[in-house]
């Protein structure tokens, strides 16, 4: 019996340093996407056909990915709809984050990141995905206080920018619909690029609309600005590696698990933005660190197991 648990027990190890190193480098990129965006707007480029421009390219560069895997990449209803509602939950917060960079700075939209984990664990609870524990409860009301402190600081002394922080505060809801949404909804038999090339490509759909009727004709600056060319190279890279990843992480690991990249974001987006960027450290940032902090520990201690929960599941 010894010889056959340790394979298995090797096997999980494995796994679960892969979910791990995946975690990490999604986290750090979603951070320097964030970054990048802060960079082009500086440069003059129009948010909202950057934003729509990197998510093509980086569906084009997906899809190709796929096809040179000679990876299954059916169009049929059901992957049509995944490509529409996961790209509309993906473009949204994507979208005020773009827009309110400008407002309230790369170190706070990177911040309100860490928040996703613990809604998108309230609603797996209220799907019967997970069990409610306590110390899972305890840890996600410490972390939301923590969002509410670093919130409520930044309101403070936002002047004219209450407006946008509180759209900012919007996105990890709809970040946590879209975690739970992919996993219930992920086709059978599905390459996670394919998907990851999918939702590219309808969240570019969707802000189309946006981009023709407040930036219209701006397109152009993105091709004949150098720095703004270079930036949207950089950005498109940036996206295909990490909703590669994202993908991969999702399939492997789930989605409340996926949503703790959010907590490697915030870090290395703070950081980033304080010794890079040169942005004020957001007020109470201390206080509000240590909160989430530690409510991500507890959070993590009321798992019971110590293995990576199961991949993704479909209806």
């Amino acid at each position: 019996m010894m010889s056959n648990a340790t394979p298995s027990r090797k096997g999980m190890d494995r796994a679960g340093l892969y979910a791990l190193g995946c975690l990490l480098l999604v986290g750090t990129f979603l951070a320097l996407s964030l970054v990048v965006a802060k960079l082009a707007d500086g440069a003059g480029a129009p948010r909202l056909t950057f934003l729509m421009t990197s998510m093509a390219g980086a569906g084009i560069v997906l899809g190709t990915i796929g096809a040179l895997q000679r990876r299954s990449m059916a169009l049929n209803r059901r992957t049509l709809e995944y490509a529409a509602v996961a790209g509309a939950l993906f473009a949204v917060p994507n979208a005020l984050a773009f827009l309110a960079i400008r407002h309230v700075g790369a170190g706070f939209i990177s911040l309100s990141f860490a928040f996703p984990i613990l809604l998108t664990w309230l609603l797996a609870v209220w799907l019967s995905l997970e069990r409610l524990r306590a110390l899972r409860l305890l840890g996600v009301l410490l972390g939301l206080s923590g969002g509410l402190v670093l919130a409520a600081a930044k309101a403070g002394g936002a002047g004219g920018a209450q407006g946008w922080v509180l759209l900012v505060l919007a996105m990890p809801l709809v970040i946590a619909l879209g975690n739970i949404y992919r996993t219930l909804r992920w086709p059978d038999g599905t390459a996670p690029v394919f998907l990851a090339a999918l939702m590219m490509f309808g969240g570019a759909v969707t802000l189309l609309p946006f981009v023709l009727l407040l930036e219209p004709g701006q397109s152009l600056v993105l091709f004949t600005t150098g720095a703004a060319l270079r930036l949207l190279l950089v950005e498109v890279a940036v996206f295909s590696v990490l909703y590669l990843f994202y993908f991969v992480l999702q399939k492997l690991a789930g989605p409340v698990y996926l949503s703790q990249i959010g907590t490697v974001a915030a870090l290395v987006g703070t950081l980033i933005a304080v010794l890079a960027l040169g942005e004020a450290p957001p007020p109470n940032l201390g206080l509000a660190a240590l909160l989430v902090a530690l409510g991500t520990v507890l959070f993590h201690r009321g798992a019971r197991a110590a293995s990576v929960p199961s991949g993704a599941r479909t209806t």
